[in-house]
């Protein structure tokens, strides 16, 4: 028997029959509280984490134009997945649930609400509003809407100026939210 121990998760070898070996894997620490509390989200990280089709390319972005409105744009783009910053997100982002176009889960974007505020992203804003985009940028994790300029830098962004504009975001609201919504993957 040997062991295999990836971070809060503790998986045995058990040995095998034939050349096939049988694994059993056991979740530890913070992640076997989650799976506790709520089963469905452990359900959902799992398929994220594991199914993901979004990338960091120019061609990804384009193409968000073309999908249906009901496809679901998924996964983390640049780093694995954690479960403990996915629940922390995930339970963060549910102040929002007012607002539709905010997506409730960083890892599971509705292309519909993805197309409807990209074309924010080349909105000129007043001074007021820009002012409010600029704290955003110079003080949210990731200093701007995510780690590189990708899909989620200009649908996030594309969000921030809808935020401020149709709802009075003020530039801490969409730090906020930038924050919570970070699909890079990783931890904080």
């Amino acid at each position: 028997m040997s062991e295999i121990s990836p971070p809060n998760r503790r998986t045995v070898v058990l040995g095998g029959v034939f050349g096939t070996a049988v694994i059993v894997s056991f979740l530890n620490g913070p992640d076997l509280a989650i799976a506790a509390e709520d089963p469905e989200l452990v359900r959902r990280f799992k398929d994220l984490s594991q199914n993901g089709n979004s990338t960091c390319s120019a061609k990804f972005t384009e193409s968000i134009a073309t999908l249906p409105s009901t496809a679901r744009i998924t996964g983390s783009c640049c780093s694995p997945m954690e479960m403990k910053r996915y629940v922390e997100q995930v339970n963060g982002l549910t102040k929002y649930r007012d607002i539709a176009m905010i997506p409730s889960d960083p890892y599971d974007i509705p292309a519909g609400v993805a197309q409807k505020v990209m074309p924010y992203y080349d909105l000129k804003l007043t001074a007021a509003e820009q002012q409010a985009y600029d704290y955003a940028m110079a003080n949210s994790d990731e200093k701007g809407p995510c780690c590189c300029q990708c899909w989620r830098w200009e649908v996030y962004g594309g969000l921030a100026k809808f935020l401020i504009r149709e709802h009075g975001f003020t530039g801490e609201k969409v730090v906020d939210v930038w924050d919570l919504s970070d699909g890079c993957g990783g931890g904080i």
